[in-house]
């Protein structure tokens, strides 16, 4: 079941096109990853389906709500995450989930059961007494989930989630999503920077300059450099770059610690391995490995508009 979809959405701001022609859709039980640079328009978009922006053109539904006829009813079916912490820092942890629950009309007797199932199903029922200001990075962010998800909703919008927080965190605040997502099928849009976040995603969009590039599944997207990306190691990184930047084969270089990866052009790949073995260095090693998302990425932020399937 479609929970969220937007068709053709713009937002422009003066001269400034921040959302171009934006159409997606997620079902239930899916997350949608958007992945693009800052200013590519991700938190923008995720403003126009929570209704806090009114787009200039376009049409977003919600749970089946218009949003542009029905905001209320749409929003009421909405947990939203802003990029940075939005809580309240002088009240309590449980405070703050009072505080979003009564405002969406919920009753002691409703929220107050639901506060303590949410803070142990996020790890902070023995702070619940804390004040906001005092958690640590990780903490406030499950604390804005916790918040998120008081009401129920059916939505969930996540902008940056886990952008400043270590790693550990991280992995806690996404085995915590999936347990969401997997309990009560939640339709999730989320903005990340992080490429690894991006492939857990069911469907991810790469967007750039407030227009969609691509979506797909991380595989589909994946396919896209299929038999394109050569991985190069042996001796200094520099030494790596130079041997290999000139290859006419070679569209795009890039170093990932002790390694180089060249993206090549369509059917180049095992003759640039071939060269490579050939050229005296028997310390090179050379081989075609799969393409990551950050390659993919790379290469369609590269490409000319209208020209990303290329």
């Amino acid at each position: 079941m479609t929970l969220i979809e937007a068709s053709h959405l713009r937002k422009q701001f003066g001269d400034t096109v921040a959302v171009d022609d934006m159409s997606l859709a997620v079902e239930s039980g899916q997350i949608y990853g958007l992945v693009g640079s800052d200013g590519a328009g991700k938190t923008t978009t995720l403003r126009l389906l929570v209704g806090a922006l009114i787009p200039d053109a376009g049409l977003a539904v919600v749970c089946g709500y218009n949003l542009a006829e029905k905001g209320e009813q749409a929003r009421s079916q909405i947990g939203y995450l802003s990029q940075r912490f939005s809580l309240y820092e002088d009240l309590t942890v449980l405070e703050n989930i009072r505080f979003f629950a009564e405002v969406r009309g919920l009753s002691q007797k409703d929220w107050l059961p639901r506060c303590q199932e949410l803070l142990d199903f996020v790890g902070l029922s023995a702070f619940q007494e804390r004040r906001a200001g005092h958690l640590s990075g990780g903490m406030k962010q499950k604390l804005g989930l916790a918040s998120a998800l008081v009401t129920m909703p059916r939505v969930l919008l996540l902008d940056e989630p886990t952008t400043g927080v270590d790693p550990v965190t991280r992995q806690d605040f996404w085995q915590l999503l999936i347990r969401v997502i997997t309990q009560r099928e939640l339709a999730v849009i989320l903005t990340t920077p992080y490429m690894d976040e991006a492939s857990r995603c069911h469907r991810i969009g790469f967007m750039q300059g407030g227009r969609m590039l691509v979506e797909g599944s991380p595989l589909e997207l994946r396919r896209k450099l299929d038999g394109r990306i050569v991985e190069v190691r042996g001796g200094a990184v520099k030494d790596l770059r130079k041997r290999t930047e000139k290859l006419p084969e070679v569209e795009d270089l890039r170093a990932f610690g002790d390694r180089v990866h060249l993206r090549v052009k369509l059917g180049r790949a095992e003759a640039v391995c071939e060269r490579l073995a050939k050229n005296g260095h028997k310390e090179v090693r050379a081989r075609i490995v799969p393409p990551s998302l950050e390659d993919v990425f790379i290469f369609l932020s590269q490409q000319p508009r209208g020209d990303i399937h290329a």
